[in-house]
C-alpha cells in the first residue's frame, strides 16, 4: 500500500496544475521526489538540542511525537534526545485518547514541551494514523492537553 501511495504522491506533486496552484515557479524545482538521499549537503548539523532549548526557554510551545512502530528513529532514541534537554518532568506518563480509545502515551516537561507516542504508527506517523495525529495536532495548536 505505501509504495502505491508514494507513487501517487509523486505523480500529484509533479502535475503542472498542482505545481502552479502551489506557486512553484517553473525551473526552480525540476521535479519533486518524496525522499532524495543524494542531496549535496555542505554542512552537517550534529545536534539541535541547544536550538530547541533556546526556543522553548523563550516561551514557544513544542510537541515532539513518535510512532511506536518507527524503525527509522525509535521512540527510545527520541526519549534519549529529550533527556539531553535536561528539563524537569511536569506530567508523568499517561495514556491519551481519541474517541475513548487509547492511541498513545504522553508526558509533559517544563517550558511547554510535550512528548507523545502514537500507537501503531511508523516513521511518518500521520501517514499510518491520520485521525489520531490530526487529533494530537489539533489539541496541541489549541493548547488543549492530550
Amino acid at each position: 500500500m505505501q509504495n502505491g501511495t508514494y507513487f501517487m504522491s509523486e505523480l500529484w506533486t509533479n502535475d503542472e496544475v498542482v505545481r502552479e496552484s502551489l506557486g512553484i515557479h517553473k525551473g526552480i524545482v525540476p521535479s519533486w521526489q518524496r525522499c532524495d538521499f543524494n542531496l549535496p549537503y555542505t554542512k552537517e548539523i550534529t545536534s539541535t538540542v541547544d536550538d530547541h532549548l533556546a526556543l522553548i526557554t523563550k516561551g514557544y510551545r513544542a510537541m515532539i511525537y513518535s510512532g511506536d512502530h518507527d524503525c527509522s528513529l525509535s521512540y527510545v532514541d527520541t526519549q534519549a534526545w529529550i533527556r539531553r534537554l535536561n528539563l524537569p518532568i511536569t506530567d508523568r506518563w499517561r495514556t491519551w485518547h481519541v474517541d475513548n480509545q487509547i492511541v498513545g502515551y504522553t508526558r509533559s516537561f517544563s517550558n511547554n514541551l510535550t512528548y507523545a507516542t502514537i500507537k501503531g504508527a511508523g516513521h511518518t506517523a500521520p501517514e499510518y494514523m491520520p485521525r489520531e495525529c490530526l487529533a494530537m495536532m489539533d489539541r496541541c495548536l489549541s493548547s488543549v492537553p492530550l
